[in-house]
């Protein structure tokens, strides 16, 4: 197997987690290459740089690994500096592709822009507020309502996937909730997660993302 990264945004994150995070979603008819890259330093330099400034101000660096025999069907070029290798398959390869993913595709970081909003749900408790917001209406949840707190994770676990790694390093202070309380919501979303045995684990929290001042 061969380790591959794509950096992605909040916007082909989501399908992917809609694969059970186990595959990548169709090309856009604009779009008839899919580029994985050989080397983490690439997708993040790609997630860091530009994903944070396109629409959804976000950029998450995936991890997966890949059947040798299915990727020795293509060749792996060098766009630009030696770092920068890459290899392209044909939108109407993507799908075989995929087929060949061994496990899940995790997430290894995360990037994001000043104006990022985040995945917004439209259920329960987490309905219709950005990712700040979520978590300040966790927290309070937690305070008042412990089981409540749980079904809120299971029925929105989407939203929790999504914005799990800005949740880890956002300043909540002036939202009255201090960076020790922020850090212990944290641990308490993944005992829940644990809890309601979701399939896809959360991001391990060894890389954590950067809010960038994306001008």
């Amino acid at each position: 197997m061969t380790t591959l990264f794509r950096p992605v945004g909040l916007r082909e994150l989501s399908p992917i987690w809609d694969s059970g995070m186990r595959g990548f979603p169709p090309r856009l008819p604009h779009q008839p290459i899919f580029y994985p890259v050989a080397n983490r330093e690439y997708a993040t330099q790609i997630a860091r740089d530009w994903n944070t400034k396109d629409s959804s101000f976000a950029g998450y660096v995936t991890k997966f690994s890949v059947d040798d025999s299915h990727l020795g069907n293509y060749q792996p070029h060098t766009a630009g500096s030696a770092t920068h290798v890459e290899y392209w398959i044909p939108a109407e390869h993507l799908s075989a592709f995929n087929a060949s993913i061994q496990g899940m595709i995790a997430i290894e970081s995360a990037y994001f822009g000043l104006e990022f909003k985040g995945f917004v749900p439209d259920r329960f408790g987490l309905k219709g507020k950005d990712a700040v917001a979520q978590f300040v209406a966790m927290a309070k949840t937690w305070d008042y309502g412990r089981m409540d707190f749980v079904c809120e994770v299971s029925t929105n676990r989407k939203a929790v996937y999504l914005n799990f790694l800005f949740w880890a390093q956002f300043d909540f202070t002036a939202l009255g909730v201090n960076q020790q309380q922020r850090d212990a919501i944290i641990e308490k979303l993944r005992e829940a997660w644990d809890f309601n045995r979701i399939d896809v684990p959360l991001p391990s929290g060894t890389q954590f993302p950067t809010i960038l001042d994306v001008i």
